[in-house]
């Protein structure tokens, strides 16, 4: 089984990634949050986040959510349900969390709300574990197994 390794250039959420969003996610008692500003260049149509932005938003809370839950899960299917649009260059908040799990399995939520409390996008998905957290050493496990 190989091991995803976070060597901190993920798009989502690696701080050497100088195109990136640079996410940080913490621990809330259902899964975790995150609070991130869009720039314009994720604009799809005039202020508004492109889908493929927003669906991102939500794999990331997703894999985040496994993380917390001491899983590297990488995505194995997600389902998106657009309410509204998502505006570009407001604060939004990112939710994520575990619903279930069957072996190596995780069933995941996330949700993607707006500075008032607007739910904006739902996603649901199926998460595969490739391994605990502390499997390797790396940037969300410095001190790795052992």
């Amino acid at each position: 089984m190989s091991v995803p390794v976070d060597d901190g250039g993920c798009f989502a959420c690696g701080p050497d990634n100088p195109a990136g969003l640079h996410l940080e996610f913490e621990p809330t008692h259902e899964g975790v949050r995150s609070q991130v500003t869009l720039r314009p260049e994720f604009q799809g149509w005039k202020g508004i986040a492109h889908g493929g932005i927003a669906m991102m938003l939500l794999d990331e809370a997703m894999a985040h959510a496994a993380g917390a839950a001491g899983h590297r899960g990488v995505t194995a299917s997600a389902n998106v349900r657009f309410r509204k649009p998502v505006p570009i260059g407001v604060p939004l908040t990112l939710t994520g969390r575990v619903v279930w799990q069957r072996r190596n399995v995780l069933g995941l939520e996330a949700d993607v709300h707006d500075a008032s409390g607007t739910l904006l996008v739902h996603g649901d998905g199926h998460f595969v574990s490739k391994g605990p957290l502390d499997a390797v050493e790396d940037r969300r496990n410095p001190a790795g197994r052992g």
